[in-house]
């Protein structure tokens, strides 16, 4: 079949006037009778074998929250001893290296393929995780954390895009909260062992998922529409059959990316400060500057040392394992309400969540007496100030727990999952492998100037005026979901392209040229 021929594009998505008004859906009688005979397993554990990379995201990105208290302790080896300013790069360089590692998935992206990116990403981490395994100075501490942070950026720019352009949009928002729900499996995973594992043997745990992500993805397809855009349609039919079973009738779908294809053709300059790019573009970019913001990484990042300072009375180590879960059990509740509730009904819900509890963990913050002596606080060391075993000090301690769990959870409901999944919905084909890696660069160097200012100001000034922060961009969230966000739910990528194309009309009506064609 020659899918760009007009007359069998013609033949493939027009339908009778009779059965179709301007305000009817491009495709949707066609597909509702082939959708039913879709088998979705392959797609399932294609989606499984990407997602792997996320578990490790999620296990290196908070590696450094049980591992500094132990780094900082006076029973630690002085050549691996870290002071207030060295355990902030050990903290924020992931989120550098996470930088750097979206700006090369721009390139890798386009250059070999959103797959052949997600399986690059093993190098840099399996490299950084014998570094930090088999570390006897600080300098392999430090650039472990790099490359293990440049696998995390690779991952988090190419797993997202890859799993929207295999999936169909009636799994594709449990499926986009797939890379979510690893990551935050794998934080947890990395919480648990931290309780029973040395920090060193934690380094070694860490290389197992990417190994196991590369041997599986050798036996995955590549993403179909990928494969088109190069005219490359033989590949594309056969990985779309294998994805969705012997007795779906591709050609529907096939004929329908040819078409977004055909349409958006090649991106010049120019063509960039037009809506239909420069919009999507925009607000995937403005959604994960405002993810960071919210404080998310530092919060993780340095979760036991907060609970220390934060006078915490659960023993150490316990109260990251508790939000581990709860951030767990609450993106699994995401995925399910994803494509149910909407996506912007659940970005309201986990802005307002987030801005409650940072608001508490501000006022509470702010009315808790600084520790005596002339010693400044050091972040990274738990200090025992609540020695008082009155109830008044243990219910106290209640709160800061609480109100993060509050905040993590509703991170973890909406702005957690869904900026990923619309980064990855809302950009425009031809443009989608530079773009999600300009998402992910701009997200973790936000992070990472965060992550660092953020040990810097609680050492001198007290956690109030972070959450304090973290309160205002909540209400920026708020805003910006209602004034910019679209809803995606149950839309093709099609109809999402056609929303900024034509001006906020999702509908794919006959007056787009290659319909009209003869």
């Amino acid at each position: 079949m020659n899918s760009t021929d007009p007359e069998t594009t013609d033949v493939l998505i027009r339908t009778p006037a009779a059965d179709m008004d301007e305000e009817t859906p491009l495709l949707k009688r066609r597909l509702t009778s082939s959708e039913s005979k879709i088998n979705n397993s392959k797609l399932f554990l294609a989606v499984f074998a990407a997602v792997l990379g996320n578990f490790n995201f999620g296990y290196s990105l908070v590696y450094s929250s049980p591992v500094l208290p132990k780094l900082q302790s006076p029973d630690a080896n002085p050549r691996l001893r870290m002071d207030t300013n060295q355990a902030a790069w050990f903290g924020s360089i992931y989120t550098l290296g996470a930088a750097a590692g979206g700006l090369g998935a721009m390139l890798l992206n386009d250059m070999i393929g959103r797959k052949l990116s997600i399986m690059m990403s093993a190098v840099p981490s399996t490299i950084g995780y014998m570094l930090m395994g088999g570390a006897v100075d600080l300098w392999m501490l430090h650039l472990g954390r790099f490359l293990t942070g440049i696998a995390g950026g690779m991952t988090a720019a190419s797993i997202p895009v890859y799993i929207s352009e295999i999936s169909h949009k009636a799994v594709r928002g449990a499926l986009g909260s797939c890379p979510q729900i690893t990551a935050v499996f794998g934080a947890l995973a990395l919480y648990s062992l931290g309780l029973v594992v040395p920090w060193r043997w934690l380094a070694v745990a860490g290389e197992v998922p990417a190994v196991l992500m590369v041997l599986l993805l050798v036996f995955m397809p590549r993403s179909p529409r990928r494969l088109l855009s190069q005219g490359r349609v033989q590949q594309a039919e056969k990985a779309l059959r294998w994805l969705r079973g012997k007795h779906y009738d591709i050609n529907i779908e096939l004929s329908a990316i040819q078409h977004s294809i055909n349409t958006q053709g090649k991106a010049s300059w120019s063509q960039l400060v037009t809506p239909v790019y420069y919009k999507p573009i925009i607000i995937s970019v403005v959604m994960r500057f405002l993810q960071q913001m919210t404080g998310i990484t530092p919060i993780l990042v340095y979760l036991e040392p907060i609970f220390s300072k934060s006078k915490v009375s659960l023993k150490s180590g316990y109260e990251a394992a508790i939000v581990g879960a709860v951030r767990l059990f609450s993106v699994a509740i995401a995925a399910f309400l994803m494509d149910k509730a909407g996506r912007k009904a659940l970005l309201y819900t986990s802005s307002m969540l987030m801005f409650l509890s940072t608001l508490t963990l501000t006022i509470v913050s702010h009315t808790t007496a600084c520790p005596p002596g002339p010693v400044p606080y050091n972040l990274t060391v738990s200090l025992d100030y609540s020695s008082h075993s009155d109830t008044g000090a243990t219910a106290a301690g209640l709160i800061p727990l609480i109100s993060t769990i509050v905040f993590i959870f509703g991170y973890a409901m909406g702005w957690g999952p869904i900026t990923w999944l619309l980064m990855s919905e809302v950009l425009p084909l031809v443009a989608r492998g530079v773009a999600s890696g300009l998402c992910v660069a701009v997200s973790w160097f936000t992070a990472f100037m965060l992550t660092h200012a953020f040990t810097h100001m609680v050492d001198r000034i007290g956690l109030w005026v972070p959450y304090l922060c973290f309160t205002v961009v909540c209400v920026l969230c708020l805003l910006f979901n209602a004034v910019c966000i679209p809803e995606t739910r149950g839309r093709s990528l099609e109809e999402i392209e056609n929303y900024f194309r034509t001006g906020r009309t999702f509908t794919i009506n006959r007056s787009l040229p290659t319909v009209e064609s003869s």
